[in-house]
């Protein structure tokens, strides 16, 4: 019975994760919940995951990820980095290997985070859409957290129940073997066939210069300077980042508008552009935002600011309009507009419905950026013109830091957790990020959805049910441990796809210990594999937290990652369950 109810379990958390909105945190909480209530798993079974070494070793390395991010050490390397290439596979290649490695080394998360905006500036610096380069950027990312123990929190998740369950501690490079293989057949694929794989959006964007574009409606206000004015004469036909669309005028619409077209009071604009338009319009006097932007908030007019926020899977109000969602009073902020696959909606503000992927320009106070950047609510959010500026000139210290945590627990002086925490706390004592902000950078919610996800593992070893699946994959692979490997790394990777990338490893654990233990094989090379291939997720774009930040900043469409995305997680699986089994045999 304890059998059947932990499979019924896993089976309404894998439907509610998938199907739902329930935060994932909320869906794995309650399941660990129904265990120990039930009494399939005792308290201590229960919450054995939040002192699990690879849960805390996460924790404490968004720490010193933040220390790298307030210190713009991913900016100051990418100066030096970056360059400028002559062409598109240049750029790629002067891309590819700088967040392919950063990424080994710190949260892939923060790394995507921190280039987004530096590889928008790029491409219109070296004149290449944006579009080629973000997929590239986030799936580098992916690719490159495969080479090391720390690179990923998966790999550390992993590393912990290997630690647990088998005594066994990896070193920080022992996933390297397989790692840069992979990383290098992925981001070479990628480089030979970016003509064929990677989509032009500037097409589509030829009026706006951006892969975000939005639609910024002004208001002429009373006793506005521009009364009377022509467009010309009012300065609003030379923006440098965008253009007027139309004008409404009470009941009638100007579409079209000429040079010549004069202003009256109360005129509507509707202005299409970049993000840097709505910057640009705001400095012109007489203009006012439609429902008056911050300015209905109360916040100073010299503490407000532009500020980009991505819609994430775990955003309150995803399906309600942003009326119902009461964003205005949630985030005390003000939405001027919304972009949705790179497109500006036409639509009343108000009325628009949130979806995950949807970019928003919003006017709001300096603290906006600080407060919202680690929150589950939205997966990117950057200020246009930010009042608070790195402190690079803590750049060099910061890297040398992470450098020194590499360098400890390569050489076995130090567990990765030891020397995470040492680093840590070397980056709060030099004042590379403040106690405040390493607080605000610890993402409860990840590390609830990983320590909670344990349980169900815990679970399914307990009752047997690893067991029974483990056997139903050895009597479809004719006791093959070669084939067995290659259906365990497909179910994980279709699972990744579809779920949280770190409840597919926890997931799968078991069952790929209890498949070695029947064909009676070394577990290690089917723990492996499902270390690479719950972090192989190119194919959709919810897959990898990753894939979802670029989607907006990209103009992406869903087919975008399916074009690109298929035959690099082809290839790295291939190339994965070739290697595996020659770098840690399944019979020693």
């Amino acid at each position: 019975m304890d059998m059947l109810f932990t499979l019924i379990l896993v089976a309404t958390v894998f439907i509610a994760l998938v199907t739902t909105r329930i935060a994932a945190d909320v869906i794995l909480m309650a399941a660990m919940g129904c265990l120990v209530i039930s009494g399939v798993l005792t308290v201590s079974e229960g919450l054995a995951g939040f002192a699990n070494p690879g849960v805390m070793t996460i924790a404490i390395l968004y720490i010193v990820a933040a220390g790298l991010q307030e210190t713009g050490a991913v900016q100051w390397l990418s100066k030096y980095l970056l360059g400028n290439p002559k062409g598109l596979k240049a750029a790629l290649a002067r891309l590819i290997v700088p967040s392919a490695l950063l990424s080994a080394f710190m949260n892939n998360t923060a790394v995507v985070a921190m280039f987004i905006p530096a590889v928008q500036y790029w491409s219109k610096r070296i004149k290449l859409p944006t579009s080629k380069l973000l997929i590239p950027l986030s799936y580098a990312a992916i690719l490159g957290g495969t080479c090391t123990v720390i690179g990923t929190s998966t790999n550390l998740v992993i590393d912990g129940l290997l630690q647990k369950e088998l005594g066994i501690h990896l070193n920080i490079f022992s996933l390297l073997w397989v790692g840069l293989p992979i990383t290098l057949v992925g981001g070479g694929l990628l480089f030979v066939l970016s003509k064929h794989l990677l989509p032009n959006r500037e097409s589509t964007l030829e009026q706006a210069d951006n892969a975000r574009q939005y639609g910024v409606e002004m208001r002429i206000e009373k006793n506005s300077r521009l009364i009377g004015k022509s467009i010309e004469q009012a300065g609003l036909r030379a923006l440098q980042f965008g253009y007027l669309f139309e004008i409404h005028r009470d009941s009638a619409l100007l579409s079209a508008v000429g040079s010549e077209t004069q202003l009256y009071e109360n005129d509507t604009l509707v202005f299409i552009g970049s993000p840097e338009c709505a910057r640009e319009i705001q400095n012109i006097q007489g203009l006012r935002p439609v429902d008056g932007g911050a300015e209905t908030l109360e916040i100073e007019h010299n503490k407000r600011c532009l500020v980009e926020a991505v819609i994430g899977p775990e955003f309150v109000g995803l399906g309600s309009t942003i009326k119902e969602a009461k964003f205005r009073t949630r985030f005390q902020a003000a939405v001027l507009s919304v972009s949705r696959k790179g497109h500006r909606i036409n639509s009343k503000i108000g009325n628009i419905q949130l979806q995950v992927g949807d970019t928003l320009l919003l006017e709001t106070s300096q603290d906006f950026v600080g407060q919202y950047r680690s929150r589950r609510d939205f997966l990117l959010v950057s200020a246009i013109n930010d009042s608070t500026p790195p402190n690079f000139d803590k750049a060099p210290l910061a890297v040398g830091l992470l450098l020194a945590l590499v360098l400890l627990s390569a050489t076995g002086l130090l567990s990765i957790l030891e020397a995470a925490m040492l680093c840590a706390a070397a980056m709060l004592g030099t004042r590379c990020i403040t106690v405040a902000k390493a607080r605000r950078n610890v993402n409860l919610n990840v590390i609830t959805v990983i320590a909670a996800s344990f349980s169900l593992g815990a679970a399914m070893t307990k009752t047997g049910a690893a067991e029974l699946i483990a056997s139903h994959i050895v009597t479809l692979t004719p006791y093959s441990p070669w084939l067995s490997l290659a259906l365990i790394y497909l179910i994980t990777v279709i699972f990744t796809e579809m779920i949280t990338n770190n409840a597919a490893a926890v997931l799968m654990f078991p069952i790929a210990i209890a498949t070695a233990n029947q064909l009676q094989s070394d577990p290690l090379p089917f723990v492996i594999t499902i270390m690479i291939a719950a972090s192989a997720s190119f194919i959709t774009p919810i897959g990898y937290q990753t894939n979802l930040m670029v989607m907006g900043p990209g103009g992406y469409k869903t087919r975008d990652f399916i074009k690109a995305g298929l035959p690099i997680s082809l290839a790295v699986g291939a190339s994965s369950i070739a290697i595996i089994p020659f770098i840690w045999p399944f019979y020693g």
